[in-house]
């Protein structure tokens, strides 16, 4: 099975909604924001893992959209339902497992990304 291209819309989507999981998880387990810089380490080491790369200014990219999102989810949700969101993104980065909840979340991740190609 061929991995698409780092750069694709697709791996970066889904490094927005992973680092995105990671930020929420973070936030309810410590109260703790990652920096742009931690995420764009933590999304260089997921890339490794499949012998894919993005350059530092792509990965403060996903880093910052991820943060947008986290931050924005945060404020709006209750902490149950922020809990709740945070599990449910966790569990869907397996592959295996499918969720609505997440589906909508995953398609979000794709907008931000989309939003941010066309400059904005």
């Amino acid at each position: 099975m061929t991995l698409p291209p780092a750069d694709s819309r697709g791996t970066r989507a889904a490094l927005v909604f992973a680092l995105t999981a990671e930020r929420l998880s973070l936030w309810y387990e410590h109260g703790q924001w990652p920096t742009e810089g931690q995420g764009a380490t933590l999304a260089a080491d997921w890339l490794a893992r499949t012998r894919r790369s993005l350059p530092l200014a792509a990965r403060r990219q996903l880093s910052d959209l991820s943060d947008q999102l986290a931050r924005h989810l945060a404020a709006s949700l209750s902490v149950e339902a922020g809990l709740f969101t945070v599990h449910e993104m966790m569990e869907a980065l397996d592959p295996n497992y499918d969720s609505e909840h997440a589906r909508a979340l995953m398609a979000e991740c794709e907008r931000l990304v989309d939003a941010a190609d066309e400059g904005g």
